[in-house]
């Protein structure tokens, strides 16, 4: 049985330059849980678990709907990585790291033939033997991104900051365009396996033609 691998197929996507390049993202559809903030257990234990469960969650039933697939529609796929939307009511804060200001919405891409009956066939299955904290806020979504910019980046998180002041009020403005939707990021390594300084992101910006 052959084992897709959307980062290969989407390589354009998922493996950009590291330098700012255009690219019109197709609708796809993805596991969804929302929150808000983001903080250290030790700056803020309430933030950081809300934030555990939700990836905790989005796993579970990732991995969950995988195994239907392969067993049941003998379709086998690589679950694609974790990927997250952040938007704030000031955009300023991702520039000065202001991370309990920040909603996300922490997401991971699922194909187009998983149904809505196959995701909560997924979500009872997952709910009888763990039953994670935000299985009840876990939803099935489409999402068309369309028109943006996108780069890679190679670094902690935290030096995203350059880059996305870059972006923002350089790229994106001397090029005509202006942004639209929810700052996007693609997490391409483990930060519990990578290095800081070796962690690869895809940084992303839906826009639109001024």
């Amino acid at each position: 049985m052959e084992k897709v691998d959307f980062k290969k197929i989407l390589k354009h996507l998922y493996a950009p330059k590291r330098k700012f390049e255009i690219v019109d993202v197709p609708a796809m559809q993805f596991l969804m849980v929302d929150g808000h903030g983001l903080a250290s257990a030790e700056d803020d234990p309430e933030i950081a678990q809300r934030y555990e469960q939700a990836l905790e969650t989005l796993y579970a039933v990732a991995y969950k709907l995988k195994f239907i697939s392969k067993i049941n529609l003998e379709k086998d796929y690589v679950v694609p990585p974790l990927e997250g939307l952040w938007w704030a009511d000031d955009m300023n804060t991702f520039i000065t790291r202001e991370k309990t200001a920040w909603d996300w919405t922490m997401m991971i891409m699922v194909p187009e033939w998983i149904t809505q009956d196959i995701f909560e066939k997924a979500v009872a299955e997952v709910r009888k033997k763990k039953a994670p904290a935000s299985l009840d806020k876990l939803r099935l979504e489409p999402y068309h991104e369309g028109l943006s910019v996108q780069i890679m980046h190679i670094g902690s998180y935290d030096d995203e900051t350059p880059v996305l002041a870059k972006l923002h009020s350089e790229f994106i403005p001397k090029n005509g365009y202006a942004m639209t939707g929810k700052h996007h990021e693609i997490y391409l390594s483990d930060p519990r396996k990578v290095a800081p300084e070796k962690l690869k992101t895809v940084l992303r910006q839906p826009v639109k033609k001024q």
